[in-house]
């Protein structure tokens, strides 16, 4: 069985160097962002840089590379500043994507601030419409994330992601991210076998199964329904191994990528234990 399992890698020293990160620790399929994820304009990618990427994950032996649009972009926020600068921010990363030969972009569909839900889902509607048709150049997937809830955060439940796919002028453009803390902790059980196939059957009837693009595979430090986004390891938070065994064993997602996105330790090394830890689950 092809390996798509994988992590999110740091892109310190240039974009190629995440790919070295990926093959060293064994990853199947990488997750980056394509600049620093807390800054607005990031350094242009060079064609030299491109071409060095390109040429490496080619030879890499990696299955896919998918990025991570940057945390201060929000398309729900209303018409400002903020606004502004997301699209600017959204554009370019998807004209880099295009440029890196990366076809899916992850990204949380924002935060409607004051507003109603309602109102920030349109104005994420209105954000792809003219983002898709800015930048042709860009011909992948947009990956919209699932999400716990926190605050105003839009992405709690699959209606909410099927609400701006249908909104759209372009819906074969969206996919879904399926981040299995997120999921949790926004109230969908996927912690028993019984509970993991409710869900998905929920999924594939509000969203469609063939639109699950990605998984980003997080244990959770809170509990179900807490609407509270905390990471943890695999097996040591509130989720336990039950849901990643099953995913793994799913031959629904054998080629969907599925990220890693736990906390850190010095050198990978805890991208190493899970990566292996996940392994180990498979039957």
């Amino acid at each position: 069985m092809p390996d798509y399992l994988g992590a999110h890698m740091s892109i310190s020293g240039g974009l190629h160097k995440a790919i070295d990160r990926a093959v060293a620790v064994g990853c199947g399929a990488l997750q980056i962002f394509t600049r620093s994820s807390n800054q607005w304009k990031g350094k242009p990618v060079s064609e030299a840089d491109a071409e060095l990427f390109r040429r490496s994950f080619a030879a890499s032996g990696l299955h896919e590379v998918v990025s991570h649009d940057i945390y201060l972009i929000n398309l729900a926020a209303p018409p400002g500043e903020t606004r502004d600068k997301s699209l600017a921010a959204f554009a370019d990363e998807m004209a880099t994507c295009a440029r890196l030969g990366i076809g899916k972009i992850v990204m949380h569909p924002g935060s409607h601030t004051t507003d109603t839900p309602e109102a920030g889902l349109k104005r994420v509607i209105e954000a792809f419409d003219h983002l898709l048709a800015a930048v042709p150049q860009y011909p992948g997937l947009i990956l919209l994330e699932t999400t716990a809830g926190q605050g105003t955060n839009l992405g709690r439940h699959f209606e909410e992601l099927r609400t701006i796919i249908d909104g759209s002028r372009f819906p074969d453009r969206f996919g879904v991210c399926f981040d299995t803390c997120h999921t949790f902790a926004a109230g969908y059980d996927t912690s028993t076998p019984q509970g993991y196939a409710a869900v998905m059957a929920e999924f594939d009837r509000v969203l469609g199964l063939e639109r699950l693009q990605c998984f980003h595979l997080n244990d959770s430090k809170k509990g179900l329904g807490s609407r509270v986004d905390r990471h943890d390891h695999i097996g040591q938070g509130m989720l336990g191994l039950e849901p990643f065994r099953l995913i793994l064993n799913d031959p629904r997602f054998a080629t969907v990528p599925k990220i890693l996105e736990t906390p850190k330790g010095d050198n990978d090394e805890m991208d190493q234990t899970n990566l292996a830890l996940l392994r180990g689950l498979r039957l």
